[in-house]
């Protein structure tokens, strides 16, 4: 079964919690905090694997989950790092957000990876804290919460030339021809219902990819036939073939045709008529196929046309011998804008304030913002001194500032993520 598009649910690991701890040992007084770090959590990485072909492995799992972190130990010993979860997909997969589209990954190379949802750091021990004015600090971090993203993760074919054109006009057989894929071939419209892919040897030592996709159909940018959701694996080819039946075998005219099929590639996204189009008029041992060759080269005199009979592979050689010159002086037509990539930002984003104050009215207050959550997920609301570090770092970070402008008064309620707090002047 052929599966291109799945969403999945990700949920990195959470990060090892940090413990107090304080060294007890004979003959070593005031030893002090030892408590140690936890581990970090495990990561979700996606790597391209040249043995997929799928995404069918991922369709009975959505929701994949990493491992945290293990919880730190005496003697300042760090808890174990959690094992990573490597998740493999075919060569030119796309992992993207799910709510926004951006691409945070474009695998396009046999073992490229690429970290998707990032795991949680470790909390650190107690050890961590003593100071001058504190030598025996009795608390520690929590370990920090794994990155949960939704993603939709999208196969685009890698391969460097794509056959379009309407149903039953001859891709499938031209396929079959010049490479050894066997692709499904029979007298009715839609055989091919996959992308079939092969490679295509040129006679003088040359070879690319070549994609047969399913055909189109007038409207199928917009959703029609199957075109629509198969049109995605023309984005990463090169130079696009253009097939023809000239003959008119179905009835229809290849002229209107031509102009049909090229208006959904206009309409359909990433630029697809300003790659390469080499023309291939099929068919042409049928009756009308002179007549029409000479209307469409009337109609359209500066494009060059390349007669076939595609089932004798008579005129096929000087046709490959033209793609493969063509993909020697074409680049890749890159996609959409990569976000983030291995862990790197590519894209220019203002950095997001640490919290904001919103009023709920009513006496109530919500702090919201991902640093705020991040330190309110970190710390141990059992343990009374963590909570005044808590109240200290919030003051520090100008929480209470903001909210006495929001309005607050002594004896509101302040709400982050779960907890309430009273504001308190």
């Amino acid at each position: 079964m052929f599966i291109d598009r799945v969403k999945l649910s990700l949920k990195a690991g959470k990060g090892g919690n940090g413990i107090v701890s304080f060294r007890r040992e004979k003959y070593v007084p005031f030893g002090g905090p030892s408590g140690g770090d936890g581990g970090a959590g495990g990561n979700i990485i996606f790597e391209a694997d040249s043995h997929k072909s799928t995404l069918l492995d991922l369709r009975y799992n959505k929701v994949i989950k990493a491992t945290p972190g293990g919880n730190g130990k005496t003697k300042k010993m760090h808890g174990a790092d959690a094992a990573n979860i490597v998740v493999k997909v075919p060569i030119g997969t796309l992992i993207k957000t799910s709510d926004s589209d951006a691409i945070l990954a474009d695998l396009t190379k046999d073992g490229q990876q690429a970290v998707i949802a990032k795991g949680g750091r470790g909390g650190r021990g107690n050890y961590h804290f003593m100071s001058s004015r504190n030598t025996a600090p009795e608390f520690c971090e929590l370990g920090e919460p794994g990155e949960d993203i939704d993603v939709l993760v999208e196969l685009k074919l890698l391969a460097d030339v794509g056959l379009v054109g309407f149903p039953s006009v001859g891709k499938s057989t031209l396929l079959s021809v010049v490479s050894k894929a066997k692709p499904e071939i029979a007298a009715y419209h839609f055989t091919t219902i996959i992308p079939n892919l092969g490679v295509v040897s040129v006679g003088d030592g040359r070879s690319f990819v070549m994609a047969d996709l399913p055909g189109l159909i007038e409207g199928a940018a917009q959703g029609r036939g199957l075109g629509h959701q198969f049109l995605r694996h023309i984005e990463r080819c090169r130079v696009i073939v253009h097939v023809l039946d000239m003959g008119s075998s179905d009835g229809r005219d290849p002229l209107e045709d031509y102009r049909i099929i090229n208006q959904e590639l206009e309409e359909y996204e990433y630029d697809l008529l300003k790659r390469p189009q080499v023309v291939v008029a099929n068919k042409m041992d049928l009756d009308l196929a002179q007549e029409n060759l000479l209307r469409f080269k009337e109609m359209y005199p500066d494009i060059v046309v390349f007669e076939t009979i595609t089932i004798i592979q008579e005129g096929v050689q000087s046709l490959l011998y033209k793609l493969a010159d063509l993909l020697e002086v074409t680049e890749e037509f890159p996609l959409k804008e990569v976000t983030r990539q291995q862990g790197v930002l590519y894209k220019f984003e203002e950095e997001e304030p640490d919290f904001t104050v919103n009023n709920l009215g009513n006496g109530r207050f919500e702090l919201v913002g991902n640093k705020l959550y991040r330190l309110t997920k970190m710390t141990d609301f059992n343990n009374e001194v963590a909570i005044s570090r808590f109240s200290h770092q919030l003051r520090k970070m100008g929480v209470d500032d903001a909210l006495r402008k929001a309005g607050a008064e002594d004896g509101d309620m302040v709400r982050v993520i779960d907890y309430e707090f009273e504001f308190v002047e």
